[in-house]
C-alpha cells in the first residue's frame, strides 16, 4: 500500500528506455495517476491519467527537460484534487490559460513558444522542432521577442530579417516563413488583426532581393568521382572500425550522413538486398527503398549484431550509434577537404558523366523529391529494379582495379 504513489525515482526516469513494441508509447506508472511517457523516440514525458463522467482522460503535464519529478507530483496532486470535487483538470487548465491570455498581452517571444507547442506533434522530428526554435531564439527575439505580437508591423519584422539577408539567406528565408506562420497563428486565435507583415507575395518582396539573387550556394566538397576506387582503397588501409565501414556504406548507397549513422537492424532484408528508411527518418519526410548492392550486404553482415543493440553502426555506448563526426574524421585523417555529404554529389557525377541511366532515376536514388507524390511513389516502386541495376553498376565502379581506375574507361550502359 505504501508504494502505491512515489514508485519512480530520478534514476529510473533517466534510465526508462522506449517500448520494445513498435510506434507504442511506454507507460511507466509512479501512483495515484502520474505516468511517465517514454515515445518511440525516446523523448520522455509526464501525463496525468484520470477519470471524468465515466470515461478516462489523458493530460499532459510537460518533459522531463523542463519538469522534473516533484513537480510533476506536486502537478498530479492538484489535479487529483480537482477530481475529487468533481471538476475536470482539462477544463480547469484551459480556464486559467484563458485567464492568464487576458490578464496581459502576448509578446511574440510567447506565440512563438504556443505555435511550437501546438505543432511539435505533427513534426514528429526533434531536430526540425529545435531548429525552429533556435532560429527563433537566435535572430527573432532580440529585436521582436518582447513586442506585443499585436504590434509587429513591416518594420519590426525587417528589423529582424535585413541584417542577415544577404548574409545568411537560406537561414533568413526560413525565418520568415516561420514568422509568418507565428503571426498568421496569432491572428486566428485573436491576438492581432489585419494582414500579415511577413508575408512574401507583393509585400516583403518588394522591400528584399530574391533569395535566388543574393544566395551563396556552397556545395559540399567532395571526392571526384575517378578516383573514388583509389580513395577506397586508401581508406581501407587505415585501421579497421566502425566510421570506415560507415562510410564504405554511405558512398555505396549515396545516403545522407543521419540516414546512415541511425541505420537499425530492422530497417535490413539483407537476403531481399533491400535498405528501408522510415519516413521520420528522411529529411524528406517519405518512406525510401534503397536497393544493396552485394558490397553493401556484406559490409552489413560482417557487423556483429549484439543483442539489445538497435543500431547497425554502434558507438562506443550501449544503445547510441556512431556521432555525425566519425566518418567526417575519417576523410580528416587521409587529409582531405571532402566531407561525407559530398559522395552524394560524387555518386551523382558519376552518374550523368559516365552512364547513361536516366536523370529522374539517379534523383530518386538519392531520395530527392521529384514531381508530386504519384510520381514519387512510382520511383519508389517500379523503378526499384532500375534502381539496383545502377546501384550494382556503382559498387562495381567504386571497386575498379588500380589499372582500370587509372584508365579512361567509359562505363556508359
Amino acid at each position: 500500500m505504501a508504494r502505491e504513489l512515489n514508485r519512480l525515482t530520478a534514476l529510473e526516469i533517466k534510465n526508462a528506455q522506449p517500448s520494445s513494441t513498435p510506434n507504442t508509447p511506454r507507460l511507466i506508472a509512479d501512483g495515484g495517476g502520474l505516468y511517465l511517457q517514454v515515445t518511440p523516440q525516446g523523448s520522455k514525458s509526464f501525463l496525468f491519467r484520470y477519470t471524468y463522467n465515466g470515461k478516462p482522460q489523458t493530460l499532459g503535464l510537460g518533459s522531463v527537460n523542463s519538469l522534473n519529478l516533484a513537480g510533476a507530483r506536486e502537478l498530479a496532486q492538484q489535479h487529483r484534487s480537482l477530481v475529487q470535487k468533481g471538476m475536470d483538470p482539462k477544463i480547469e487548465r484551459v480556464r486559467e490559460k484563458t485567464r492568464r491570455d487576458t490578464a496581459a498581452e502576448q509578446t511574440f517571444q510567447w506565440c512563438a513558444d504556443e505555435y511550437i507547442e501546438a505543432h511539435k506533434e505533427d513534426w514528429k522530428n526533434e531536430k526540425h522542432i529545435n531548429q525552429w526554435r533556435q532560429s527563433i531564439k537566435d535572430y527573432a527575439n532580440p529585436h521582436i521577442g518582447l513586442l506585443p505580437v499585436k504590434d509587429i508591423n513591416e518594420k519590426a519584422v525587417m528589423a529582424v530579417l535585413d541584417p542577415i539577408w544577404r548574409t545568411k539567406t537560406e537561414t533568413a528565408t526560413r525565418l520568415r516563413g516561420r514568422i509568418e506562420r507565428i503571426l498568421g497563428w496569432a491572428t486566428v486565435i485573436g491576438y492581432r488583426s489585419g494582414d500579415n507583415p511577413a508575408r512574401w507575395t507583393a509585400h516583403l518582396s518588394e522591400l528584399l532581393p530574391k533569395p535566388s539573387k543574393v544566395a551563396k550556394v556552397e556545395h559540399h566538397p567532395a571526392v571526384d568521382h575517378r578516383k573514388i576506387a583509389q580513395f577506397l582503397r586508401d581508406m581501407h588501409m587505415q585501421k579497421d572500425g566502425m566510421g570506415i565501414r560507415a562510410l564504405e556504406f554511405l558512398t555505396l548507397t549515396a545516403s545522407r550522413t543521419g540516414e546512415v549513422i541511425g541505420a537499425q537492424w530492422d530497417e535490413f532484408d539483407l537476403e531481399g538486398k533491400v535498405w528501408t528508411v522510415p519516413a521520420e527518418r528522411m529529411k524528406g519526410q517519405r518512406i525510401h527503398e534503397v536497393p544493396l548492392s552485394q558490397r553493401a550486404v556484406e559490409i552489413i553482415k560482417n557487423i556483429a549484431h549484439l543483442p539489445d543493440e538497435k543500431y547497425v553502426f554502434r558507438g562506443t555506448k550501449h544503445g547510441t550509434h556512431i556521432s555525425n563526426m566519425t566518418m567526417l574524421n575519417v576523410m580528416r585523417r587521409m587529409g582531405l577537404e571532402a566531407v561525407p555529404h559530398g559522395m552524394r554529389s560524387t555518386f551523382r557525377d558519376w552518374a550523368a558523366d559516365e552512364t547513361d541511366f536516366p536523370r529522374e532515376l539517379a534523383e530518386a536514388a538519392l531520395a530527392h523529391i521529384v514531381g508530386d507524390k504519384t510520381e514519387a511513389a512510382y520511383l519508389r516502386t517500379t523503378r526499384l529494379d532500375r534502381r539496383r541495376v545502377m546501384m550494382d553498376a556503382w559498387a562495381e565502379y567504386c571497386a575498379r582495379p588500380k589499372a582500370v581506375a587509372a584508365g579512361a574507361q567509359d562505363t556508359k550502359k
